[in-house]
């Protein structure tokens, strides 16, 4: 129980790799507020974890609503310590078939809303002595993927954004991290698999011969959250199980 007493945030919770994230804090003692959009299933988790889990419909891309959200952590569970900035949203597509919209969709959801939940959660951390902010970025925001532009551009991005925000929120306290997850059985990892002209060309890359476990990325994003993980600030953490690329 290493996140006894502890509340975290995790935006894009209530399904995907930031549900296999709630579910390992959850595991570990955390209280944690799933925000989201949708709360597709939340429920089950709450009725698993009764009085730890609640669900805040959230926009991340949204000032309002991402202020809205720090309120509810400190109005339900009395704080804040840990956030994570899973949200994230994919249109992928060549530059030539990319829309305006979609990228812009792409950049406020990915790389925005990671800024704007940083922003307004430093006072509401900083009210508990400090904390841990987890980025979640990909792979792919370092290595040249077709067809997706968008995408990698706001991953690479929020990478930046956490060695920045790493450097200007330490004297107060506030490490920021960064996860890059590889293909992993869950949420868009899983999509790709099933694509079997893709996974043709990407599956072979994977020096662990398999998708990843969500646990395995769980129990990262738990070492980044503990007192394991106190003298980590600044530092992107690729879990690929060791992914070859190409252009």
């Amino acid at each position: 129980m290493r996140l006894r007493d502890r509340v975290a945030i995790v935006t894009g919770g209530t399904r995907g790799l930031g549900r296999v994230i709630a579910e390992s804090y959850l595991a570990e003692g955390a209280a944690v507020v799933c925000a989201a959009r949708n709360p597709h299933d939340v429920e089950e988790l709450a009725g698993t974890h009764p009085g730890r889990v609640h669900f805040q419909k959230t926009d991340v891309t949204s000032e309002e609503s991402v202020a809205e959200l720090m309120a509810t952590a400190t109005d339900v569970f009395g704080g804040l310590d840990v956030l994570v900035n899973n949200a994230g949203i994919s249109r992928d597509g060549t530059i030539r078939r990319t829309s305006v919209a979609d990228w812009e969709a792409t950049i406020a959801t990915n790389l925005t809303g990671a800024f704007l939940c940083t922003r307004a959660a430093v006072p509401v951390l900083e009210e508990r002595g400090g904390g841990r902010i987890i980025n979640v970025s990909s792979c792919v925001a370092r290595r040249v993927a077709v067809g997706t532009a968008a995408y990698s551009a706001s991953k690479a991005a929020v990478e930046m954004f956490t060695i920045s925000a790493a450097a200007e929120l330490a004297p107060r306290g506030i490490s920021v991290n960064c996860l890059s997850p590889g293909y992993f059985d869950e949420g868009m990892g899983r999509q790709v698999a099933a694509d079997d002209r893709v996974w043709a060309r990407y599956g072979p890359r994977l020096l662990a011969g398999r998708l990843g476990r969500p646990g395995e990325l769980g129990a990262v994003a738990v070492f980044l959250a503990t007192e394991d993980a106190s003298y980590v600030n600044g530092h992107v953490l690729e879990v690929n199980g060791g992914l070859l690329w190409a252009a």
